[in-house]
């Protein structure tokens, strides 16, 4: 792990006391997000916060993000050994109660999928109702991580898709108040 450079150190500090939170995109590599901390891997001049997004604690503070990006990231987070399930409870860990999480990825299975060696992670439109501990399936209660609201999903099979999570408090007992805010799941 590297921590922050003097340069996103500064950046982050900035960043925090002017806004409600950070926009962070994990993975940006060398095309982030416009006005997003970088967090990637690899060193490269685009990149603000070099780290291995696998290794927990990632080296930021506790809700610091209002909204987190993960565009081509989620597909080459492995999911044996739990890793993918603590990867999604640090995400919740930096965002902010009612932070958004937004993914891209191709969709599980799919030939943008399979062609690319590194790809381990296939996710489909069920995965993320594992996060979430009111969805109608009851998947949430195998795993109990930490609480999204499984708020928007667009897909197609052969191809991409991308997934809105919103970030639970925690405490339970707002999650009924909290989704009625936020509206309905929504399906593309």
């Amino acid at each position: 792990m590297i921590l922050p450079s003097a340069r996103a150190d500064g950046k982050l500090a900035r960043l925090l006391a002017e806004n409600a939170g950070i926009h962070l995109d994990l993975g940006g590599g060398a095309h982030p997000q416009r006005g997003f901390i970088n967090i990637d891997i690899r060193e490269l001049p685009e990149v603000d916060i070099v780290h291995d997004l696998q290794v927990i604690p990632w080296p930021l503070p506790d809700a610091c993000a209002s909204r987190v990006m993960a565009s081509h990231l989620v597909e080459h987070i492995s999911p044996a050994g739990g890793v993918f399930i603590r990867f999604m409870n640090e995400v919740w860990r930096v965002t902010k109660p009612g932070g958004e999480f937004m993914i891209s990825m191709p969709y599980g299975l799919s030939p943008g999928f399979v062609q690319d060696p590194t790809h381990c992670n296939p996710c489909n439109e069920a995965t993320w109702a594992y996060f979430d501990p009111l969805h109608q399936s009851r998947l949430w209660e195998i795993y109990k991580p930490r609480p999204w609201y499984y708020r928007y999903v667009s897909f197609d099979p052969m191809w991409n898709m991308e997934v809105l999570l919103i970030r639970h408090n925690e405490d339970s007992q707002l999650w009924e108040k909290e989704r009625t805010e936020w509206g309905p799941m929504n399906f593309a």
